[in-house]
């Protein structure tokens, strides 16, 4: 089911775009959830978001170029003492006078260009980028498979539910039609208002318990709806038939196939996890080594008296080129407990990930004995919802014939629609394992 068809993925594109009713099929249902569904979308948007960040993680390490430009006008040139140089010392003659240096105006615009060269943890960090992306595809993947999961339960809900309905109208008119013999017969004076009240009672809850089946298809419509991404109240067929699902070989094999942990989408994922926090603890040592980067400064200052720029007074060119070398020497121990956190969190991912496993291995089994058991009451339901119609139908007959009460037909009907919910819940229940199980077994 992982792979998608090509004729499916062209389905799936038109049906995003439209908004009239929509005719589709299990399958297409399940392609066009893993496209469109709204949790699916807001994954795709991670995904994007992730790309972004990767790119800005790598964009650290090239050229990095600014510009700056600068204006001043002192209102008040700064004035300083300074030593009388000029005037030979004596009686009346200042020791020190008082000057300025500066001009009014200064104008200044220069660029810089930033390199590193070399940083522990920038190399480590680009290892890391590629398993930010692998995380961010098994995020997809797996958002992918909960919305075919959830596409496949809500179909399967619709087909499940129209079906108890089918099954209940089949004894409404049985019902209707003993109710006017009834009537007639009580008319006639052969029987009593309490023969006919029996029937009515049991025809309303007939009545009730399609009412019941219908609202659940309902329900079960618009959760189809959501899981497919599509407004609520789109006109949705399902062209794909119940009992053939239902009899589907490859979904009556479900239970039988083994569980294959090391392609599960949550295993590789905490895999990737674990790499990712063994490139963390890395990071956390590298930064105990030296950084070295270079730079290169170029600027152009203008000094006058009145603003002028380029006038009278040229620009001066200032240019400057260096190296920065950075070298940890001694933290009181700060960069020691970070890398022994680092470690701690990588040992917690690893037993996060065995846990996982154990986990999927479990659910996986849990879901195949329901499944199965699911299966064996769905064929009991069955059988037992045959023989009720069989004992209603017999029952029927005598008492058009007289010899059997009214008391006994609809205890022998109230019999049958209860047979008829237990075969629908039992369907339902079933429909819903195998949905589990194929997650579980990460077959979506």
């Amino acid at each position: 089911m992982r792979s998608i068809a090509s004729i499916l993925g062209a389905i799936a594109a038109l049906m995003l775009g439209a908004q009239g009713p929509v005719s589709i099929s299990l399958q297409q249902a399940l392609e066009m959830a893993a496209q469109q569904s709204y949790s699916v979308r807001a994954s795709v948007l991670e995904t994007e978001k992730a790309r972004h960040r990767v790119k800005e993680i790598t964009a650290i390490g090239l050229p990095q170029v600014n510009g700056e430009a600068s204006m001043s006008d002192f209102i008040d040139v700064p004035t300083s003492l300074v030593p009388n140089f000029f005037t030979p010392p004596g009686p009346g003659v200042p020791e020190y006078f008082a000057a300025s240096f500066a001009v009014p105006w200064n104008v200044t615009g220069g660029i810089t260009v930033t390199q590193l060269l070399f940083d522990g943890s920038y190399i480590v960090g680009l290892q890391a980028t590629r398993g930010l992306e692998e995380q961010s595809r098994l995020d997809l993947e797996k958002a992918r498979a909960d919305a075919r999961n959830q596409a496949a339960k809500a179909y399967y809900g619709v087909l499940a539910a129209e079906e108890g309905v089918r099954l209940v109208n089949e004894g409404i008119p049985l019902l209707e039609k003993s109710l006017r013999e009834v009537e007639a017969m009580k008319e006639a004076g052969f029987l009593e208002q309490t023969d006919a009240d029996r029937i009515s009672i049991q025809l309303e809850q007939a009545r009730a318990q399609k009412r019941s089946f219908e609202q659940q298809a309902s329900v079960a419509r618009m959760l189809l709806a959501l899981a497919l991404g599509v407004p609520q109240g789109t006109p949705i067929t399902l062209t794909d038939k119940l009992e053939v699902l239902l009899n589907d070989p490859m979904e009556t094999a479900l239970s039988e196939q083994g569980f294959d942990a090391g392609s599960h989408v949550e295993i590789a994922s905490a895999k990737t996890l674990l790499r990712l926090q063994e490139l963390n603890v890395r990071n956390e040592k590298m930064k105990n080594a030296p950084s070295l980067g270079g730079y290169f400064l170029h600027q152009q200052v203008w000094n006058g008296p009145e603003f002028d720029p380029g006038g009278t007074y040229r620009f001066y060119p200032t240019t400057q080129w260096g190296l920065k070398l950075s070298v940890p020497i001694f933290g009181s121990g700060s960069r020691y407990h970070k890398v022994k956190q680092a470690q701690a969190a990588m040992d917690q991912v690893e037993l996060n990930r065995t846990a996982t496993e154990q986990r999927l291995l479990a659910q996986s089994e849990q879901a195949r004995t329901a499944a199965r058991t699911a299966f064996d009451n769905l064929r009991t339901a069955e059988r037992n919802m045959v023989l009720a119609r069989n004992i209603f139908d017999r029952t029927t007959t005598k008492f058009a014939s007289g010899t059997a009460a009214s008391f006994e037909l609809t205890q022998e009907q109230g019999n049958y629609l209860l047979a008829q919910q237990t075969y629908v819940q039992n369907l339902v229940q079933l429909l819903m394992a195998r949905a589990d199980l194929r997650k579980a077994l990460d077959l979506y």
